[in-house]
């Protein structure tokens, strides 16, 4: 048994026999007698141990010819955290992958994008996966046509081309593959309160599920605080943001509850659900582990009482790393409130306007090639910032930097701080919110040095650095608890 993570085959066995939720989403169990896979936290009696077998994906569950379990949905478990803590071949191609990359452009698309053939891509999946990027893609597909199935009154042919399958046949033998049942089967299954959620069309209603602990006050205060007016906006307990998506546009409300985050989202073009999915769970930070982060943030004794009083802090990160990227030159060296303004002029002056009819929604960040077509002399910025600022929209526009889910983080790096007026503090941000990068960390940031002095812990860049280096390769958690010794408030829920 191979798993692709770090678990052996008797560490696979104990989590299944205790049901620990833990472990969803790291393996897949595999029952041979009844030729049925499920989640390590499945609520059924488990199987003896000499019946199971394991496996690292669902798509390699299917492979094998096993169908998803009716009782645990292990197609609902958390994403591994192993794609978001990585930056090797394998994890950014999970992340392409999960971004919709092989229904839009193929696996050749998707090699492309990493930079190697085809053949090396599909070897190293199978490898580490157990199936290559068109199972992994087929896979994902089965779970959006379920959920469409199950949230939606939509007619199953257009069910079938918004999850991306080619054909209806095809979407119905997967289905039945997969999940044991006829898409009919599906709906027929769900309550009819359930069926009639989601409201207008394009609507749907859905729960997005996370490892817990999760702490919702800096995750969606810092989201809040910092929303940019037109783009963002916290309305009666939701989060609600614009997303520009492959196909069209969409609007998300984003509602934190105890055991799931309550989504609701518009979309112009249903085929873009994989991937604003995809993009709201990154945003968030759900696929991560914090039991391990938290475990290994409390042998440092000056962290472990923060890490006691709030556990399950998450990174809170984007839906756009070049529109990310841009805010993070627009807050250099002033705060949060002249931030926001500057974007806000910028999003009603060049963003794309859509309509919100629940709320105060009103534009698309504008992208790369409308901020390049700006007259630099128009921008209320210092002239050496006003420099920064055009140097990147330029190149973000011309494809001379890429910042997406699959970007080497120390390549990408490297090529940030080529451009003129990046630092430290500009680069590392963009690396922990908008690339992802678990162990970025804000040395010289005044926030942290001023929590770390009030702690005890060294207040100076070199030496803090230093400290640091015991919390790898957690440092942007560490960040997020650092932060929240302080009254700003990112790091309050919203009331």
């Amino acid at each position: 048994m191979e798993t692709g993570t770090h678990f052996d085959r008797e560490h696979c066995v104990r989590a299944v026999q205790s049901k620990d939720a833990r472990f969803d989403g790291w393996f897949f169990t595999a029952v041979l007698t009844t030729r049925i896979y499920c989640r390590p936290s499945c609520p059924v009696v488990p199987p003896k141990a000499e019946n199971m077998t394991f496996y690292p994906s669902a798509a390699a569950c299917q492979q094998a010819g096993f169908r998803a379990c009716k009782r645990c949905r292990p197609d609902t478990s958390p994403g591994s955290p192993e794609w978001n803590q990585r930056a090797d071949l394998v994890a950014r191609a999970m992340r392409l992958i999960a971004d919709g990359v092989v229904d839009r452009e193929g696996v050749p698309g998707l090699a492309a994008r990493l930079g190697y053939s085809t053949r090396q891509v599909e070897r190293q999946l199978l490898a580490e996966l157990g199936a290559g990027p068109l199972a992994l893609a087929r896979a994902q597909r089965a779970q959006t046509a379920r959920l469409l199935v199950e949230t939606t009154p939509l007619p199953m042919a257009e069910i079938a081309f918004a999850a991306g399958f080619s054909s209806i046949r095809t979407f119905n033998d997967t289905v039945r593959e997969v999940f044991a049942l006829s898409p009919s089967e599906l709906r027929a299954r769900v309550p009819q309160h359930a069926a009639d959620a989601a409201g207008a069309p394009g609507t749907l209603v859905l729960r997005l599920p996370f490892r817990a602990p999760l702490n919702p006050d800096n995750l969606f205060g810092h989201l809040a605080a910092t929303a940019v007016p037109g783009v963002e906006e916290w309305r009666d307990g939701a989060y609600r943001r614009t997303l520009r998506l492959p196909y069209g546009h969409g609007i998300v409300a984003l509602t934190p509850r105890p055991d799931h985050i309550a989504c609701r989202l518009t979309l112009s073009d249903l085929r873009d659900l994989t991937v604003a999915i995809s993009r709201c769970r990154r945003m968030l930070d759900l696929d991560a582990d914090p039991v391990a982060v938290d475990d290994q943030l409390r042998t440092d004794p000056f962290l472990a009482p923060l890490v006691d009083k709030a556990p399950g802090r998450r990174v809170p990160r984007t839906v756009d790393e070049a529109e990310f990227a841009v805010r993070a030159v627009l807050g250099q060296q002033v705060s949060t409130a002249a931030a926001r303004t500057h974007a806000a002029r910028l999003v009603t002056a060049h963003g794309k306007p859509l309509d919100d009819p629940e709320g105060g929604l009103t534009h698309l960040f504008p992208s790369p090639e409308a901020l390049a077509a700006i007259d630099p002399e128009t921008l209320a910025m210092p002239r050496t910032r006003r420099t920064t600022f055009t140097t990147l929209v330029r190149q973000l526009a011309d494809g001379t930097l890429h910042l997406g889910v699959e970007s080497d983080w120390a390549e990408a790096r490297a090529r940030l701080l080529e451009l003129p007026g990046f630092g430290p503090w500009t680069v590392d941000v963009i690396a922990m919110r908008a690339l992802g990068d678990p162990d970025a960390f804000l040395a010289t940031d005044l926030g942290i040095r001023r929590a770390a002095g009030e702690l005890g812990l060294p207040a100076t860049p070199a030496a803090l650095t230093a400290r640091a280096e015991a919390w790898r390769p957690w440092r942007a958690y560490a960040v997020q608890y650092l932060w929240a010794t302080d009254s700003h408030p990112i790091n309050f829920l919203p009331v």
